[in-house]
């Protein structure tokens, strides 16, 4: 007999757990170092290293998958020089991008998250300020 969810002593639903990123294995050298620390952004899961966005994994669909490079655009040509497999994101073309699905990811994905421990200063943004919301009543 299925349980009546209008029933206020009705057990809740069982919610599915959150997929585990499959990348994070990339920042395993950067856990080490005490500039660094992770959060969720727009799905993925960004590193930052005293305080500078370095490197997002992202384990979604297309163009979401794979290595994000946090730089800018000038420092774009001697990144790819270095790294050929890296290319201007798809979406957040100020970044680069290394495809999960790319023959070298795992080779190239940890000489990026070297770079990035060892501060390359090619590597690494300051994030924007998050705008303050603006109140309703202060509004009206």
């Amino acid at each position: 007999m299925p349980k009546d969810r209008s029933l206020p002593f009705a057990p809740p639903r069982r919610q599915a757990a959150a997929p585990r990123n499959s990348l994070l294995w990339i920042f395993e050298p950067l856990e080490r170092d005490a500039g660094y620390s992770s959060k969720r952004m727009f799905g993925c899961i960004a590193a930052y290293l005293d305080d500078l966005l370095c490197l997002v994994v992202a384990d979604r669909g297309d163009p979401w998958s794979g290595l994000l490079v946090c730089t800018s655009k000038d420092r774009h040509a001697a990144l790819i020089d270095d790294e050929p497999a890296l290319r201007p994101h798809a979406v957040l073309g100020k970044w680069l991008y290394l495809p999960q699905d790319h023959a070298e990811f795992e080779t190239v994905a940890a000489r990026l998250a070297e770079l990035a421990r060892e501060r390359d200063p090619r590597l690494g943004v300051a994030p924007r300020p998050r705008a303050r919301r603006a109140r309703l009543d202060a509004a009206g």
